[in-house]
């Protein structure tokens, strides 16, 4: 997203800050610290908080069990949070693109578990929410995995995708 926040948020920048240092490396301590923020947040906390960390906690477990309890966390956030709070975070967020990815991360969980039927109903799912999708790099990439995906699902193919968030480079 390359607009400015609309209001400042420690809170999302606090999550942005561990996010990346799972990127760089440190999954442990950035788990920690999205836990300790989890904890803060509370489950009845603000929707696009608990939307937000559920789904980016979920990228740092490699057991597919863990990561789909985190990704149920999120889609169920999402459907708290109002457009106008996603518009509090950022002018030009739109909650429906959330969608997409929400539902491809729990298809690729559920497909990696051999949960076929489950993964096949998030897969359409993601696919129904594409047209919310910019038409740029970010877009393409989710388009690209829930393709992938699909295409795992079809050939009950359970293995760990190399292009999945937090997969080795």
């Amino acid at each position: 997203m390359t607009t400015a926040p609309a209001v400042p948020d420690p809170t999302m920048e606090a999550i942005g800050q561990a996010v990346a240092e799972g990127r760089a490396g440190d999954v442990a301590a950035a788990r920690r610290k999205l836990l300790g923020l989890w904890s803060a947040i509370g489950v009845t906390g603000d929707p696009l908080h608990r939307c937000s960390l559920a789904h980016h906690l979920a990228d740092l477990y490699e057991d597919p069990a863990q990561a789909l309890a985190w990704d149920v966390r999120a889609l169920d956030a999402a459907d708290a949070v109002t457009e106008q709070r996603a518009r509090e975070h950022h002018t030009g967020l739109h909650i429906a693109g959330f969608y997409p990815s929400l539902h491809l991360n729990l298809a690729d969980d559920y497909r990696r578990l051999g949960s076929f039927e489950a993964a096949t109903e998030h897969i359409e799912a993601a696919e129904a929410h594409t047209p919310a999708l910019p038409q740029d790099p970010y877009g393409d990439l989710l388009r690209h995995a829930i393709r992938e995906v699909a295409e795992s699902v079809e050939g009950r193919d359970r293995t760990r995708r190399a292009s999945a968030p937090g997969s080795p480079a």
